[in-house]
């Protein structure tokens, strides 16, 4: 099964050290987080927003575990009703890249894809889209944690197609598929996303993990959204960031195209932002060999089916590969 792209057993010798990304500035501000609850938990209308620095500051601060439960459930309520602006995404994923493990720098831009929320009523196809870029040659990161129940994850049906998940950060080959759950990459990240069992709400955590770059070198981040109101916001967190990235509205919420749509596709390379595909009305009621059944097996069999060439690729999924080779090749020339 396309060995060339699974895992090799025989890693030895690559430290899991997370390597530290340039923090945000010193805050004098006293420790925990109630001042900057005070101005974030005023409601829609009355909250004021962080700056960078300061979203840098409080969410490193969550991520530390050094405040209590009951502040980390504040925050996250207040922001889920405030909603964050791209400046203060921009101080989370700060705090965040200075607390995580990263990837080294290997060859060709390595491909990101957030899988978070798996299969509901189609099958999951993020692992199809990760084995499709790799066939062409790049490296890709399915990075992901169960944050939905009663859902098939793209993890489960990677591990049935021989890609298990890594227990260490290590370099990943050009053409090599790899699964790195959450908690490797950032414990505190891990439990900020598990707060949802509790409260039973989605926290910025959730929105962290679609948008951030767990590596060293170049990389390609696919995100995606549900709702398009959040299209602009992580548009705009692209650009700020200066982020090479595909934004679509994917399927279910995962990274991968929706087989039976056009969507609106835009890349960005260093944070210019280039429109790669219209959105088109209508959505196809069939797709050829596309099964009904969603569970692991089914899928695992229907992309192998693919792969072999005895199944035809759903047409979104495969322009969508061709997208990301088109920012990879800008990348390459900027």
């Amino acid at each position: 099964m396309h060995g060339a792209l699974l895992v090799p057993a025989a890693r030895r010798g690559i430290s899991d050290r997370a390597v530290r990304h340039k923090a945000c500035r010193t805050i004098r501000a006293p420790m925990g987080i109630s001042h900057y609850i005070k101005e974030i938990g005023r409601g829609a209308r009355g909250a004021k927003p962080l700056t960078r620095d300061q979203a840098c500051d409080l969410f490193g601060q969550v991520l530390d575990g050094s405040v209590t439960d009951l502040e980390v459930g504040a925050f996250c309520l207040a922001m889920r009703i405030k909603g964050e602006t791209p400046e203060e995404m921009a101080g989370f994923l700060d705090a965040t890249h200075a607390r995580l493990a990263r990837f080294p720098a290997t060859g060709r831009p390595l491909v990101v894809l957030p899988s978070y929320n798996g299969a509901r009523r189609l099958p999951v196809l993020t692992p199809l889209l990760a084995l499709l870029l790799a066939r062409e040659g790049l490296p890709v990161l399915v990075h992901g944690a169960a944050t939905e129940s009663a859902r098939v994850l793209a993890s489960s049906v990677l591990a049935a197609l021989g890609v298990q998940p890594l227990e260490r950060v290590w370099p990943i080959a050009d053409g090599e598929v790899v699964f790195a759950p959450t908690g490797l990459l950032s414990a505190g990240l891990k439990r900020l996303l598990d707060v949802r069992r509790v409260v039973g709400l989605r926290n910025p955590g959730h929105s962290v993990v679609k948008l951030m770059q767990p590596c060293e070198g170049d990389c390609v981040v696919v995100g995606s959204y549900t709702h398009p109101a959040y299209a602009e916001s992580m548009a705009a967190t692209f650009e700020l960031l200066g982020m090479n990235a595909l934004l679509s509205r994917g399927l279910e919420g995962e990274s991968v195209a929706d087989p039976r749509r056009t969507a609106q596709v835009d890349g960005f390379v260093r944070g210019r932002r280039i429109s790669l595909q219209a959105q088109q009305p209508g959505t196809q009621s069939e797709i050829p060999g596309l099964p009904a059944e969603i569970d692991v097996q089914t899928t695992a069999d229907y992309t192998r089916r693919v792969l072999d060439g005895t199944t035809p690729a759903p047409a979104a999924i495969t322009q969508q590969v061709q997208q990301v080779l088109q920012l990879t090749r800008g990348m390459e020339h900027t």
